[in-house]
């Protein structure tokens, strides 16, 4: 039996990631990549076939065949890069939103600290739809990916779903931190009203040792790393 409306309620997240990951199928130039994040492996393999079997512009859909270090399964599916791109991802977001019961649907370009409303507007906007786009693209994005963003630090691994970061270091709990803004340095510092924080110098040095060489600083509750010039603003959580 196929899946129906709803079946995936509350197993997929809201937040999908688009070119974030190597294609299997040619050169990341010419195929773009999505990737799902689900709560659960049978989940994840039956939207996996969903989205195989149901577009017939789909070149390859997988799963990972194991837990990932956030704790999601990841489903990745890859299609041309053309002209065609923008109007194919709405449309496969069609299909998810209606197995999964979301209202609606937000997308990361290239691993970025911020997402975006999914909309043709947006995707137009944000997504390449030739090799040399691509490439300008990706360039210019390095240290807004979350990944190269934390390119100094030693910790094992860094991931992002939904706004929720997750640091993990070997042999170290991960700390979890809620995103908040990301940006110019000069322009975030400048937008954040709480006053500087010199009462949690514990955590900074905690974070110092935990993260790595950024300059770290509390304003409220919020944190503010710096690395080349770029200040990501988060919340430290628990989970």
């Amino acid at each position: 039996m196929g899946l129906r409306a709803e079946d995936l309620r509350d197993l997929v997240y809201s937040i999908f990631e688009i070119d974030s990951f190597k294609s299997k199928m040619g050169d990341d130039k010419d195929i773009v990549t999505l990737s799902f994040s689900v709560k659960e492996q049978a989940a994840a393999n039956d939207l996996m076939n969903f989205l195989e079997k149901g577009y017939d512009f789909v070149l390859d859909a997988d799963v990972t065949k194991g837990e990932q270090s956030d704790g999601t399964y990841k489903v990745f599916v890859e299609l041309e890069r053309d002209r065609h791109a923008s109007k194919n991802i709405l449309e496969i977001a069609d299909g998810v939103q209606k197995l999964s019961g979301l209202d609606k649907l937000r997308f990361r370009y290239y691993k970025n600290f911020k997402s975006a409303d999914l909309s043709q507007e947006n995707l137009e906007e944000q997504l390449p739809l030739d090799p040399d786009a691509y490439e300008l693209t990706v360039n210019e994005s390095v240290m807004s990916n979350y990944k190269n963003f934390f390119n100094r630090s030693f910790v094992e691994s860094v991931d992002m779903w939904d706004d929720i970061i997750r640091i993990k270091k070997v042999y170290a709990d991960p700390v979890y931190f809620e995103f908040v803004e990301f940006g110019d340095s000069t322009e975030v510092i400048e937008n954040i009203n709480e006053s500087f924080n010199a009462n949690d110098f514990s955590e900074i040095i905690f974070l110092s040792k935990y993260v790595g060489d950024y300059n770290i600083t509390k304003y409220g509750d919020k944190l503010t790393f710096e690395n080349a010039g770029k200040t990501l603003v988060v919340k430290r959580i628990n989970k």
